[in-house]
């Protein structure tokens, strides 16, 4: 926080504002007359702060996921309407100009009602692994790769479709990192630290030097004897319990089902997604470099961008007539140019309509994560999960646009 504080201080040419502990979060809120709180801290501590900022008189805009279970969801939503507050969900891939595309292909009914959708999600070997370096890898800090992660591409297929989940199955394991599977591999060499930084894993393609970079020596390894936190702890140690490979099957309040599948441990990172309709298919595509984030700058991102360029495609198929190849716009800034619209809209005092209907509620927040959070207790169980019996998300909605 305090290199930051500094770096915002020497951009901007301001002095320094002040900074409050856990404990003081109610008292920041009262001394600075807070009308809105963003929360981005762990996942697992999303509901202790919007709860406590609901009912100190706050709207929040929380980013995903909302939550990471089902009773931390079950609280946020009684929160809500105990104080008649607003939850703000921020789920920047719906801003992206690709994304918002295809919402806008499905929206003009060119493939008529959507009866199914198949989505292939590849993490790559940078951005992947980094889950596995830091807290993420547990799944009472994250929820696991299908809240921390799926919740943008469960957002992305209710919003894309305007649907709601009802029903999940699901399997997943931990199958590539963890010292188990290097040592299965023979990959021993690569298990015998516990972290990167300052130790013997020079040539190790998982390294990660704290040190090497300003920013991530600034916000981490400096801030270690304080805070306790390791950045770069080694993917293949003992101790994680989340999964890197998943499968999800999903059904849906209006009849549509999905086929989902994540993996964390790929050569290449990006998404294909398909999507069957009565009218049509349409086959939407993006593969490139992962945007594993540093602490760069605008200029560093920006380079970035353009050399991850990768392979994409945008295809409608109607039925008994032309395929049609479609040019995928894009847009500058992080994730597809989603993360300076979105920015856009939480800071504007008036935002403009928006006939995609990108902004999302505590509602749709759950509708996100819920299927997650439901494919856990299935991989767990063995057994299809209802979402209904775990929380009830408007119960009479047909449509995701129905929810707030």
């Amino acid at each position: 926080m305090r290199f930051r504080m500094k770096e915002m201080c020497e951009t901007f040419k301001c002095a320094e504002l002040p900074m409050y502990k856990p404990e003081d979060f109610e008292r920041m809120i009262t001394n600075h007359r807070i009308q809105e709180v963003i929360v981005c801290s762990m996942d697992s501590t999303h509901d202790e702060y919007i709860v406590r900022a609901l009912h100190a008189g706050c709207n929040v805009t929380t980013e995903k996921p909302m939550t990471t279970d089902a009773a931390k969801c079950r609280r946020i939503m009684d929160a809500v309407k105990a104080t008649g507050k607003r939850v703000r969900v921020a789920f920047n891939y719906r801003w992206s100009a690709a994304n918002t595309k295809v919402k806008e292909i499905i929206q003009s009914g060119a493939i008529g009602r959507i009866r199914h959708v198949s989505m292939e999600y590849a993490l790559d070997t940078a951005h992947g692994a980094d889950y596995f370096r830091r807290w993420h890898s547990h799944k009472s800090m994250s929820g696991g790769l299908l809240v921390h992660k799926s919740t943008h591409h469960f957002d992305l297929i209710n919003w894309w479709t305007d649907s709601i989940p009802e029903q999940v199955f699901a399997y997943g394991d931990l199958v590539y990192y963890g010292e188990e599977n290097a040592l299965r591999r023979g990959d021993d060499a690569w298990t015998k630290y516990p972290r990167y930084t300052g130790t013997n894993s020079l040539g190790d393609p998982f390294r990660m030097d704290l040190t090497a970079h300003a920013g991530t020596k600034g916000l981490y390894f400096d801030a270690e004897q304080e805070t306790g936190y390791l950045r770069d702890q080694n993917v293949f140690r003992k101790g994680i319990d989340i999964e890197d490979s998943m499968s999800v099957t999903v059904k849906y309040r209006n009849g549509m089902m999905l086929s989902y599948c994540l993996n964390a441990y790929s050569p290449i990172e990006g998404m294909r997604v398909v999507f069957h309709g009565e009218r049509g298919r349409i086959d939407f595509a993006h593969f490139g470099g992962s945007h594993l984030i540093l602490g760069q700058s605008d200029a560093d991102l920006a380079k970035m961008q353009e050399s991850n360029k990768g392979f994409e495609e945008l295809v409608v198929s109607p039925h008994f007539k032309p395929r049609q190849y479609l040019e995928i716009p894009r847009a500058k800034g992080g994730h597809g140019g989603g993360d300076p619209e979105l920015a856009k809209r939480i800071f504007m005092h008036t935002p403009p309509a928006d006939p995609f209907g990108r902004n999302a509620g505590h509602e749709q927040g759950a509708a996100s994560i819920m299927v997650g959070i439901a494919a856990n207790i299935s991989i767990a169980q063995n057994k299809p999960v209802n979402i209904s019996e775990l929380v009830a998300i408007n119960p009479s909605a047909q449509t995701l646009q129905e929810l707030v």
